[in-house]
């Protein structure tokens, strides 16, 4: 169960253990089990570092199992671990933790972008005081960010998580709600998205 605490707005970032062989498997098809987990890493690192600085209470939700000694410090980060059959689901109980535990305004981020900053996440808490959801979409057709000032369960149902359609689903579940969009951004899959990131190459590099 969430604590509250004296914010209205809480941050919920999912994450996936970082284990060899089960970190960004469609990038390690290109770059190998090691080096697509040591930019997993890099990638968790860069979220929680965004994450720390946003004016909001925050909760981690493993995939796997909750772990006490990692990069996410306990009295910053409240600890979870994620539950149901599919990805869906899993946000869903996450958000209800959120509503039921007081909280006026919820939002979810993964944590394998390198462009999103603390300011994108701070305009879109900011978004959801004249609108009912924001959306942050990406590039391959699903969204990096959700937030919503009321619990729109549709939204985490019945939904081909992973696919091009997640998106456009997700918002024509919402047409009768006032939606904002942020810009586009692209979360790391593939081998084509980091290719243009001089950071992540370096990881790359480093890892060989």
């Amino acid at each position: 169960m969430i604590k509250k605490s004296t914010s209205k707005n809480l941050l919920l970032i999912f994450t996936r253990n970082p284990e060899l062989g089960k970190a960004k498997t469609r990038l390690a098809k290109t770059v190998g089990d090691k080096t697509a987990l040591d930019i997993y890493k890099f990638l968790l690192q860069k979220t929680r570092d965004i994450s720390t600085k946003v004016a909001a209470d925050k909760a981690v939700y493993y995939s796997v199992k909750v772990r006490e000694n990692d990069i996410w410090d306990p009295e910053i980060y409240q600890k979870h671990q994620q539950v149901g059959d599919d990805l869906g689901i899993r946000m869903l109980n996450a958000f209800k933790n959120g509503f039921n535990a007081g909280y006026k305004k919820v939002m979810i981020i993964g944590s394998d972008l390198n462009d999103l900053s603390s300011k994108n996440i701070e305009k879109a808490f900011l978004e959801l005081e004249t609108n009912d959801v924001v959306i942050g979409p990406a590039k391959d057709g699903g969204y990096y960010l959700l937030g919503m000032n009321s619990l729109h369960e549709k939204v985490f149902k019945n939904k081909d998580w992973g696919t091009e359609t997640v998106r456009k689903d997700t918002l024509n579940d919402l047409t009768d709600q006032k939606v904002k969009l942020l810009e586009i951004k692209n979360d790391i899959d593939v081998y084509e998205d980091i290719i243009n990131i001089p950071e992540i190459m370096q990881t790359f590099i480093n890892s060989k």
